[in-house]
């Protein structure tokens, strides 16, 4: 390994035919928030959590280790950040005597991700330093996440400049390397950071970027979020347009955060009005306008209601530029109120049940203001995705139009299904640290139940057959047989009335999905009335009195955890449960009250009637059993199960035929055409 350090300016020359970049830079919370400087700087030192040979493999081992060290961590106390050690965007002061990691989430450099996908093979590490004594040191990682000691620098005098030149050969498998600052005597600030490389002349054009957000009936989110990109000097530079599709009744431009934003922006901002035809057709519609336009190298998908580090996006879009082939780059997500806490970090498919989730290795739900980089071992592997989702991801416009637009599904799995179809020619997706957005979690939502599951179940049927290489796509058929069962024996009959319009609509087959973008989400809020489950009460004095039928057994309350034996046992019992008639009381007083978090379909099932809380904790269910209800949806769904099954390669074919129609800008262009006008689209274009 070959290091140098100066104390000058002098290693800025670069070799014949090449140019020197800026991949990524120091950078502090733009409005000083202690809530996230742990995201930027790790005042505590190093305590590696366990390796998975010590511990075993499994992810309740893993978290029960690493809660342990939490917890150890906790007693001894944890070091503080001041804000006015923030100087500036770029600028951070260390108080005398103590020691500041930059070994952290938007600070270390991600050398495995550069490594593997990008032309750069070796980084320099400029850090600039004033304060008499101060030293800079510079780690390393492995994929392991043991870390070793690669080099040092101390200021002579009251300033000085530090460049190390790193080589990214070791770092196949993951690692990072970080820089640690050391204030002697007096105060250090570290004025400025760069890792920089150099790169053929003929890679070092930078590409520019439009960015697209769908937004409905969130105003004030949308208008600061267009704040945050228009106050940011650095995405300025590539920055091309910001298009905003409006959907909804509640218009961002009557926010009274807009007006700044619109000023902030200029003439980069157009607002495109048309109707709600879902996430998807409001991303497409960022992707046919991008690509119409004919200006950017990419456009960038970024949801309305995301606070954003507008540094991510400038790096994504540097690392796009400079990997060895065409690559989509997503960002990563973090809890919008748990600001350190990583919600999703790498996301997959699974080939065999084609359900979307964390890629092996990953610990959603980390929370880094507890457990940083440098003490948290599985953040130190390299993690590669089928897809990253669509709060922030940076398609290129030549996959655009090598692959076409996103499919018109409204919403979900529009993200994933364009990753997948990129795969498959060839662009792989990578998504990078340092590059990220916070927003609310999934967790919170109740999408799995309400007039969401339609479009989870339809749009992942619809993905696995484009998809899939297992027949009947792999458990697909079984597993949504399965969970209409557990759905029925739940007294969800909503949303076991949902699931089936949604498996009927993936057999009438790929011709009807533009017709039905418009059409589909108010005919699925009038399915669902006249359901209990579906008819949600927020006024805690109109819940009925709850009334049980009798004790339980020896005191103990149905356990919301149940092993794999006792599942299989209440999953023969339940559904034969079901033949006998409801208790007369239950109709009119629910036997319990179950919160969202305990909500399992085997404690549900015991009761005759329930009051179930939603997961959001805005409303409350009253579940109540009926015999006719279960009897009819069990023969429905056994008919279209036994159909789906026995049609499967005939629909494959079908949707992957259609596959280049329904996503091509033309097709598009028709869905679009009553906002589009006969030369081009209609749209109101904001001056400031």
């Amino acid at each position: 390994m070959t290091i140098t350090h100066t104390q000058t300016a002098d290693a800025a020359a670069t070799s014949p035919g090449h140019e020197r970049l800026l991949l990524m830079r120091q950078i502090m919370p733009a409005d000083r928030d202690t809530d996230v400087i742990r995201l930027y700087v790790d005042p505590d030192p190093a305590a590696l959590d366990a390796d998975k040979f010590d511990i075993g493999t499994s992810k309740a081992s893993h978290e029960a280790a690493a809660m342990a060290s939490r917890l150890q961590n906790a007693t001894k106390g944890a070091r503080t950040v001041h804000p006015d050690q923030i100087v500036s965007r770029t600028a951070f002061r260390v108080e005398h005597g103590d020691t500041m990691s930059f070994g952290s989430y938007f600070n270390a450099f991600p050398a495995s991700y550069w490594r593997r996908h990008t032309i750069v093979d070796e980084v320099r590490l400029t850090v600039r330093l004033e304060g008499e004594g101060a030293s800079v040191i510079v780690y390393r990682s492995m994929a392991n996440g043991r870390s070793q000691r690669v080099d040092s620098g101390t200021v002579d005098g009251s300033a000085g400049e530090f460049s190390f030149d790193l080589p990214l050969k070791p770092f196949t498998d993951g690692g990072w390397y970080w820089y640690d600052v050391v204030a002697a005597d007096e105060d250090a600030t570290v004025t400025s950071a760069e890792w920089t490389a150099e790169v053929p002349a003929d890679r070092a054009r930078r590409g520019t970027v439009t960015i697209g957000i769908t937004t409905m009936n969130r105003q004030d989110f949308c208008a600061k979020l267009l704040g945050q990109l228009g106050n940011s000097a650095r995405l300025a530079e590539i920055l091309d347009q910001v298009l905003v599709m409006e959907q909804g009744t509640k218009l961002v431009k009557d926010s009274e955060f807009f007006d700044e934003a619109a000023e902030a922006l200029g003439d980069r901002l157009r607002v495109i009005e048309q109707g709600n035809i879902g996430g998807s057709g409001g991303f497409a519609r960022a992707q046919y306008e991008g690509l119409k336009a004919d200006r950017s190298t990419y456009v960038m998908m970024l949801d309305d209601d995301v606070e954003c580090e507008t540094e991510g996006i400038v790096r994504a879009a540097t690392f796009g530029d400079l990997c060895r082939k065409t690559t989509i780059v997503g960002g990563h997500m973090f809890s919008i109120y748990d600001k350190a806490q990583l919600h999703s970090f790498g996301e997959r498919v699974s080939p065999y049940t084609f359900w979307w989730g964390s890629a092996p290795g990953v610990f959603p739900g980390w929370n880094l203001g507890e457990r940083n980089i440098r003490s948290t071992r599985w953040l130190h592997a390299r993690i590669d995705v089928d897809y990253n989702p669509w709060f922030m991801c940076l398609i290129p416009s030549e996959v655009l139009r090598e692959i076409g637009l996103s499919l018109p599904l409204f919403i979900k799995w529009d993200d994933s299904e364009y990753g997948l179809r990129a795969k498959d020619a060839g662009f792989p997706t990578v998504s990078l640290p340092g590059a990220a957005v916070w927003h609310v979690p999934w967790t919170d939502k109740n999408d799995a139940l309400d007039w969401q599951s339609y479009f989870h179940v339809r749009n992942r049927f619809i993905a696995a057959l484009l998809h899939s290489k297992y027949p009947r796509g792999g458990r697909m058929v079984q597993e949504s047989f399965n969970h209409q069962i557990k759905h029925l024996v739940s007294m969800q009959y909503s949303t076991v009335a949902l699931r089936h319009k949604a498996l009927v609509d993936v057999l009438a087959g790929p011709g009807v999905l533009h017709e039905q973008l418009g059409s589909t989400l108010p005919e699925l809020k009038q399915l669902v009335k006249g359901y209990a489950d579906a008819d949600l009460i927020s006024d805690p004095d109109a819940l009925p009195e709850v009334k049980r039928h009798k004790l339980p057994r020896k005191g103990r309350e149905p356990s919301p955890v149940i092993s794999g034996r006792a599942a299989s046992v209440q999953a023969l019992l339940q559904p034969l449960r079901q033949v006998r008639r409801p208790r007369d009381q239950s109709r009119t007083n629910p036997e319990a009250e179950i919160m969202a978090q305990d909500a399992r379909w085997h404690k549900i099932a015991r009761y005759d009637s329930a009051l179930v809380s939603l997961p959001d904790g805005t409303a409350t269910a009253f579940y109540r059993r009926d015999r006719a209800t279960f009897f009819a949806k069990m023969k429905e769904t056994v008919a279209i199960h036994k159909e789906l099954a026995t049609r499967w390669d005939e629909l494959a074919e079908q949707y992957r035929a259609a596959l280049g129609d329904i996503t091509s800008p033309e097709t598009w262009e028709k869905t679009f055409g009553p906002w589009v006008e006969s030369e081009g689209p209609t749209s109101e274009t904001v001056d400031g």
